[in-house]
């Protein structure tokens, strides 16, 4: 009676098994169907928001406020900023697909590791014999991703000048950086030392003083002064770029029946590395007034920068913050007379 009353319990505990693998196999493919629904209501959101700033547009043609090539312009400016809006929102969402998948594929081997039990009836040691892999697998992570966001005070170093003799204002020159990066354990029994890699969108940005703006001169891009009084004078690049760190810093390790981990919540860390990557777009923006009238001017050219760049970076921090310093190894423009290399020092999240 009991050899019956335990072969019926572990047949219960494999149904039951079962059955909570069937129910997480269902939630995962749940949330992969909302995640892709997000990303049609993401297209259809930004046509309508298109859509109605199209209306407002000729509306205002229409009482006579801004003239045909205005009304162009704008439409122009609308549609591309929602297809960047559109692009960006599905990358953030392919993100979490991506990311879903990921873990979805570590549970499921974590479920066959964790659970995997060998039954056998009959056996010389007695009825039953269960040889249960839980008790010798240690389950370990080495690597681990994260969303790393930065931002901060951005300028150029001149060649033969300091940063007092600048043409770029401090306070209005800023960088923005998004990207996604993934560390690994270096070593097999401490987690002192990491390599962290991913990729990473920056904007770097230089408002420019002085009533000047830049103009393109063959091969050569220089500053000169705006025919008319300039309200604001900016110049920004977009670069697509993948940085690699060694990062440093203590963890503590958590040790449980079945697994382990190593905690770094409330360390101290250092990251030292590197980028390289690729000039993706450059914008002008100018604003002025010229006849009493009210002016925005955007130009997206080359400007003669640099195709590819490529840097030193490095932060300092405790836990998800930390202070960040990258500079471009790179020139800003390419064939240039003098040389200005882009330095940028903010904050940065690895969240």
């Amino acid at each position: 009676m009991k050899k019956i009353i335990i072969f019926v319990f572990l047949i219960g505990n494999c149904v039951l098994c079962q059955q909570i693998f069937s129910q997480e196999t269902t939630s995962y493919q749940n949330k992969l169907e909302t995640l892709k629904l997000e990303k049609e209501k993401v297209i259809t959101s930004e046509k309508e928001a298109l859509k109605k700033e199209v209306i407002a547009i000729n509306k205002k043609l229409e009482q006579g406020e801004i003239s045909v090539l205005e009304a162009d312009k704008l439409k122009n400016d609308a549609a591309q900023l929602h297809a960047l809006n559109i692009d960006d929102r599905l990358a953030i969402i392919e993100n979490s697909i991506s990311l879903l998948k990921r873990n979805n594929e570590n549970q499921l081997a974590e479920t066959n590791e964790y659970t995997k039990v060998s039954i056998e009836i009959g056996s010389k040691d007695g009825f039953l014999k269960i040889d249960d892999n839980r008790s010798r697998n240690q389950k370990d992570i080495k690597t681990y991703s994260n969303l790393v966001v930065a931002f901060g005070l951005n300028n150029s170093i001149i060649e033969g000048q300091n940063l007092n003799d600048s043409p770029y204002k401090v306070g209005g020159s800023r960088f923005f950086e998004i990207g996604w990066a993934w560390d690994t354990r270096m070593f097999e029994n401490t987690n002192a030392v990491r390599f962290k890699y991913g990729v990473s969108l920056q904007y770097n940005g230089l408002k420019i003083k002085d009533n000047m703006y830049f103009v393109e001169d063959g091969n050569q891009t220089v500053l000169e002064e705006f025919p008319d009084d300039l309200n604001k004078s900016k110049f920004r690049m977009t670069n697509l770029v993948f940085p690699i760190h060694f990062e440093f810093g203590p963890s503590n390790k958590i040790e449980k029946e079945n697994s382990f981990r190593y905690s770094r919540n409330n360390k101290f860390k250092i990251g030292i590395g590197g980028y390289g990557g690729f000039n993706i777009g450059n914008l002008q923006k100018l604003k002025y007034k010229q006849d009493g009238d009210r002016i925005k001017e955007k130009s997206r050219k080359d400007f003669n920068t640099n195709n590819f760049v490529y840097g030193l970076s490095a932060y300092v921090g405790k836990d998800d913050v930390s202070l960040y310093i990258k500079y471009d190894l790179n020139p800003i423009f390419k064939d240039a007379t003098i040389k200005q290399n882009n330095i940028s020092i903010g904050v940065r999240f690895d969240m």
